[in-house]
């Protein structure tokens, strides 16, 4: 992996003269509000990031599944490495590129959660001697990675099942077991199982019964796989139905349930905070969101109105607004925002209504959905409880 320096390049450090190894600005734990930083800027806050990598790992081990969370939300290779050593199964990306990094980063077992019809990347996939799966779902897939292989080396795949309007997958299981019959047949490809995403259903009786199909397609399925079928799903938001459906399915096949949810390293203060599972699991514990955002107030041009300096090259803004958690005044106090809301984002500034601030104080933004938080930035500082910054998480989109 590269080595990268801190300097005046860095978004979110304010280094104009200077430059620091990662590891030295951790060092010297430098305060967040003191230290070289320049506004907006994302920070991580440690605690929050270790207890729900633990929580994750909690409820795994306690319900018989694996877990290789989506690497893609955070391309962060710490956090990866934090997760495999907490008990993750692997990693899971989405492209070759993302392949090509967790490859780097000495992630054991990647799951490639895509087709790849790239013959390159999968020639490359296919050498390097390690534990690697990717998604078929046609025949026109299974010619392409025969194609790809004749020069030698092995690969792993999944048939992904998919649902009418949704995105790939094969649309019944006719086509699923065509396909899982042709990829057999393919030298140096071994068909591991099945897979599908349920993360886009709005319900969970509709997730559910889109679970019920891959259930059936992984005992269609089985025939074709040399070893115990494995079975891979599960978003940030109905892991849950995931392990209730597929886990007994799984483990009647002699195999596993790979849980794949990626927001959870990081949770969020909108989208998953009212779709975790853990909202409808009682006792089973919780998530802590972890991101913030800190952005300057410019401007008070209007009583009700502040302008802050943080917008669409900052912010996730896909699925819902930033959500105002507080404000520290200029003389260093906290207090927090209530009632107020953003109503809306240009590039670079953020609108926010009926927040009691004055130009020349910070925000603190809280984000909805982490996978569009990290792609903004190279560098997020992790926080400890008191605002130093004792990491620096290096992102490779």
């Amino acid at each position: 992996m590269r080595e990268g320096r801190l300097d005046w390049a860095t978004k979110g450090l304010w280094l104009p003269d200077e430059a620091f190894e990662p590891a030295d600005l951790a060092a010297s734990e430098p305060g967040l509000f003191d230290g070289p930083v320049c506004w907006p800027v994302m920070v991580a806050r440690r605690s929050a990031i270790e207890a729900n990598i633990e929580q994750m790992a909690r409820y795994c081990r306690t319900h018989d599944v694996d877990f290789a969370p989506h690497g893609k939300t955070t391309m962060a290779p710490a956090l990866w490495q934090a997760q495999l050593a907490a008990g993750a199964w692997g990693i899971t990306v989405a492209t070759a590129n993302q392949a090509l990094a967790a490859v780097r980063a000495g992630v054991p077992r990647v799951l490639l959660a895509n087709e790849v019809l790239d013959p390159r990347p999968l020639r490359w996939l296919a050498r390097q001697g390690r534990d690697l799966l990717c998604y078929v779902d046609s025949l026109a897939g299974v010619d392409v990675l025969h194609e790809a292989l004749r020069g030698g080396g092995k690969l792993r795949v999944l048939v992904e099942i998919g649902y009418p309007g949704g995105r790939a997958g094969c649309r019944d299981l006719a086509t699923a077991v065509d396909v899982a019959r042709a990829a057999a047949g393919v030298p140096g490809v071994e068909v591991a199982g099945v897979a599908g995403f349920e993360g886009l259903l709005p319900t969970a009786s509709e997730v559910e019964e889109f679970l019920t199909t891959i259930a059936r397609a992984a005992a269609r399925v089985a025939p074709f796989c040399p070893y115990p079928v494995l079975l891979s799903a599960g978003g940030s938001a109905y892991f849950d139905v995931v392990v209730d459906v597929l886990g007994p399915v799984a483990r009647t096949h002699g195999g596993r349930l790979v849980l794949r949810s990626g927001a959870t390293v990081t949770h969020d203060d909108g989208t998953y905070r009212a779709s975790t599972p853990f909202n409808r699991l009682d006792g089973q514990g919780s998530l802590r969101a972890a991101l913030e955002v800190w952005a300057q107030v410019l401007s008070t041009p209007e009583p009700d109105l502040a302008i802050l300096g943080a917008g669409k090259r900052d912010l996730p803004y896909d699925k819902g607004l930033p959500v105002p958690l507080a404000v520290r005044g200029r003389d260093g106090a906290l207090r927090p925002l209530e009632g107020s809301t953003v109503e809306r984002l240009d590039d670079q500034h953020a609108y926010l209504r009926d927040a009691p601030v004055t130009p020349g104080e910070l925000v603190c933004l809280g984000i909805s959905h982490p996978c569009t938080a990290f792609d903004k930035w190279r560098v997020v500082p992790v926080v400890d409880d008191e605002y130093r910054i004792v990491d620096v998480l290096e992102t490779y989109f």
